[in-house]
């Protein structure tokens, strides 16, 4: 009987949870950004047909990505190396400028906020990079890389406050405050990157961006980070943004998955449902590619080609030159996201008409 009624407990709290709609925190709408590789105005000049002409060439990173981040949930970007996953991340955060499109945070548009217009939001809004050896500074003590963050938000506190302030936020992260006198080339990877995360949470946000906080670590480190920040996301009620190319941390951290290629956005998925029933010809290449020890695991995909320059993006759907199910219509229509039944969206042709 017991079990009976906790099992319809659960079931009324799922209901509830389906009917009570989740705030946007973050939006991100029809994102675009490239990068010039023409050089300087002079190295752009060229000599044709007797005559000067200009040529421009750029690399298109994103193009026309959409996506809405939930409050307190654990958003994942996946996709492989240059697909666009980070220089959305440092868009996001304002460190890059988008050549066209919005971002919005809880309904304002944020991109085109002056500096200090920005700085409510900088509070709320706050990173952890990738390389733990790169991200601190190198000539600034512990105490002081926590304290600066710190004093610049709230000016009006004293030293004592200061000081208690980023003692507390060490011991959360798992970080003796005696370590405070110490430089970051003291310690290991996995303790910097601790560190770093004691940076990001010391203005107690609201939104972290997470760039691949991990893959710099060993093995046996990423596990001890990974349930420090779950464990924060749980304590303090926290935002992510997860990047990340390993999907065996996407279905152990992620709320939801959004995967990319070239710079688009091929499927976005609960991540119970991503990895039951993938939808996009990408999505069940990379999901096969997983190493499991199980007897039925799905025969791994082999995908045909080479990835696309994004210098020069192919027409249509950028992923139909290593389709298997692509026809005319992949080869001249971009494919627009569709919502599926299992709660997400996949923006293929073939899902579309049924083909897959």
């Amino acid at each position: 009987m017991t079990n009976l009624k906790q099992q319809a407990a659960v079931a009324q709290q799922q209901t509830a949870d389906n009917q009570a709609p989740q705030e946007t925190l973050v939006r991100v709408e029809n994102l675009y950004k490239k990068f010039s590789i023409s050089g300087d105005f002079l190295d752009q000049l060229k000599f044709k047909n007797g005559k000067f002409v200009r040529e421009q060439e750029y690399v298109h990173a994103i193009n026309g990505v959409n996506l809405e981040v939930k409050r307190g949930e654990a958003l994942c970007v996946v996709g492989e190396s240059g697909c666009g996953k980070s220089t959305v991340a440092r868009t996001v955060m304002g460190l890059l400028s988008p050549t066209a499109g919005s971002i919005h945070y809880q309904g304002q548009r944020i991109d085109n906020l002056s500096d200090r217009q920005l700085m409510p939001y900088r509070r709320k809004m706050q990173m952890i990079f990738q390389n733990p050896y790169a991200s601190l500074n190198p000539r600034m003590t512990i105490a002081e890389t926590l304290m600066e963050p710190v004093a610049l938000h709230n000016p009006q506190w004293s030293a004592a406050e200061l000081r208690d302030k980023v003692h507390e936020v060490m011991f959360s992260v798992g970080i003796d405050p005696s370590w405070g006198e110490r430089y970051p080339h003291e310690f290991s990877g996995g303790q910097r990157q601790r560190i770093s995360i004691a940076r990001a949470l010391a203005v107690d946000p609201e939104f972290i961006v997470a760039d691949e906080p991990i893959s710099a670590l060993d093995v046996s480190i990423q596990a001890q980070v990974l349930n420090l920040m779950m464990d924060a996301q749980e304590s303090r009620n926290l935002t992510y943004l997860f990047i990340t190319h390993d999907l065996s941390v996407v279905e152990h951290f992620g709320t939801r998955v959004a995967v990319m290629y070239l710079g688009t956005l091929c499927e976005l998925a609960p991540t119970k449902a991503l990895f039951a029933t993938p939808r996009h010809p990408y999505t069940k290449a990379l999901l096969s590619a997983i190493p499991r020890l199980e007897d039925d695991r799905p025969q791994h995909i082999k995908l045909k080609g080479e990835v696309p320059t994004p210098v020069n993006l192919p027409s249509g759907c950028v992923f139909h030159g290593r389709c298997p199910h692509a026809d005319e219509r992949c080869k001249r229509d971009i494919p627009q996201l569709i919502a599926t039944s299992d709660g997400g969206q996949v923006a293929c042709h073939a899902v579309e008409e049924g083909r897959i």
